[in-house]
């Protein structure tokens, strides 16, 4: 695929999570490949479920030095705000889509940036939303 890739925290967990083995793999690959085409995309709120999420759910637990290392590596990325306005138009996917109102701010994250894929576990596979695709990559 090519364009911009949003990637949501489930995919940044499992590349950081070494216990989580073929997901652990498909994650850092994933993320790499990304990284060496420059077309990864985040937002605020996949960082902030990546630093709960791998600090509580991994194991052996990701300390807190590790967890600012992760999150300084992704200041290079491109990084959706959300803002008010955000919200609303969340508000907006999430009606028009039947969606949970987080994932609808990670579909409205992904679209504000302009991605054409969505890399997700927690959405369902194929599925086009606005011009947006999600993709499990597992």
């Amino acid at each position: 695929m090519s364009g911009k890739a949003f990637v949501d925290s489930n995919i940044l967990v499992y590349a950081h999570q070494r216990n989580a083995g073929e997901k652990f793999e498909a994650a850092k690959a994933l993320l790499a490949t990304l990284w060496r085409e420059k077309r990864g995309v985040l937002s605020t709120q996949v960082l902030q479920e990546f630093c709960v999420n791998i600090r509580r759910k991994s194991s052996p637990s990701v300390g807190w030095q590790e967890t600012r290392e992760a999150i300084e590596d992704f200041m290079n990325w491109e990084t959706v705000l959300n803002t008010p306005a955000s919200v609303l138009r969340a508000l907006e996917v999430e009606r028009k889509y039947q969606l949970s109102f987080w994932d609808a701010l990670i579909v409205q994250a992904a679209g504000s940036a302009g991605c054409t894929v969505l890399y997700s576990e927690d959405l369902s596979h194929g599925q086009v939303y606005g011009g947006v695709q999600v993709v499990n990559p597992f």
